[in-house]
C-alpha cells in the first residue's frame, strides 16, 4: 500500500544494502585497529583531553621518530592533562634523558583578538596546575604555569625535538612559534592542534603567517591537525 502510493507521487523504495566501498576508500585505521602499546598510552589520555584518538595517534607516532633527536618535548596548552600524561609516560618510557616541558595558564584562555579568534577569554578555564600535576604524576615534565611567552623566560638555550601547540588563538600560536622554530631540531616537528579547525581560525592564521617566508609550510592532516617537519633553518 505505502509502496503504491509512492510509487503514484513518483518516489521508489529500495532496500539499503551494504554499500560497497569504493576501492581507494581508507580501510586502516592503526589508532582503532591496532590496539596493543598505543591503546595503554591513550588510555592515559582519554579521561582528561579533547584530543581525539586518531590526533593522540599523530603525537605519539611522531614522538617515536623525534626520541632519535636532540632537544626535549614541549607541549603548549595542557589544559586538564590528558595528552600531558600520555607525553609523560612516552618520553618516560620511549625517550630516557629527555624533558617534557608543560605551558599552560592552568587558568583558561587569556585574552583574545576578537578580530582572529571565537575563543573568549577564561575559557578552558575548568582546571588547575595541582590538578594537572596529580594526574601527570612523578616523571620527567617541567610545569611552567602563567602567559605564554612569559613561560619561556630562561629556556633560550633550550633545543627541541617535538613541540605540541595547542593554545587555540593567533596570539599565542604566533608567540609559540616564535621562540620553538628557532630552537626545533634538524629533523623535529611541530604539531598544530587546532589549525584546521572552523572554532581556531587565528590559530591557523597565526600559522600560514608565520611561515609564509619560511622553508617549511603547515601540512594540515585529515585529523585537522598540521603538521611542520623541519629539514633545515
Amino acid at each position: 500500500m505505502i509502496g503504491t502510493i509512492l510509487g503514484a507521487l513518483g518516489y521508489e523504495i529500495r532496500r539499503i544494502g551494504a554499500a560497497a566501498a569504493p576501492q581507494n576508500a581508507p580501510g586502516y585505521f592503526p589508532w582503532r585497529d591496532e590496539g596493543g602499546e598505543f591503546e595503554g598510552y591513550y588510555a592515559l589520555a582519554e579521561p582528561r583531553t579533547l584530543v581525539s584518538a586518531d590526533r593522540c595517534y599523530v603525537l605519539y607516532r611522531l614522538l617515536l621518530q623525534a626520541r632519535h633527536l636532540e632537544g626535549d618535548v614541549w607541549e603548549c596548552g595542557v589544559y586538564a592533562g590528558g595528552t600531558a600524561a600520555m607525553l609523560a609516560a612516552l618520553v618516560r618510557d620511549k625517550a630516557p634523558g629527555k624533558k617534557l616541558y608543560l605551558f599552560d595558564t592552568f587558568e583558561g584562555m587569556p585574552e583574545v583578538d576578537a578580530t582572529r579568534d571565537l575563543h573568549a577569554r577564561g575559557d578552558f578555564a575548568d582546571t588547575s596546575l595541582e590538578a594537572v600535576e596529580r594526574y601527570v604524576g612523578d616523571g620527567p615534565s617541567v610545569f611552567r604555569k602563567g602567559r605564554i611567552p612569559e613561560t619561556f623566560a630562561g629556556l633560550e638555550p633550550a633545543r627541541i625535538a617535538l613541540a605540541h601547540v595547542d593554545v587555540d588563538i593567533y596570539r599565542s600560536v604566533m608567540d609559540c612559534l616564535e621562540f620553538i622554530w628557532p630552537r626545533l631540531a634538524i629533523g623535529g616537528f611541530v604539531v598544530l592542534d587546532d589549525y584546521g579547525f572552523p572554532t581556531c581560525p587565528g590559530a591557523r592564521a597565526a600559522a600560514n603567517e608565520f611561515f609564509a617566508d619560511k622553508p617549511a609550510l603547515p601540512l594540515c592532516l585529515p585529523t585537522a591537525q598540521a603538521v611542520v617537519f623541519k629539514g633545515r633553518d
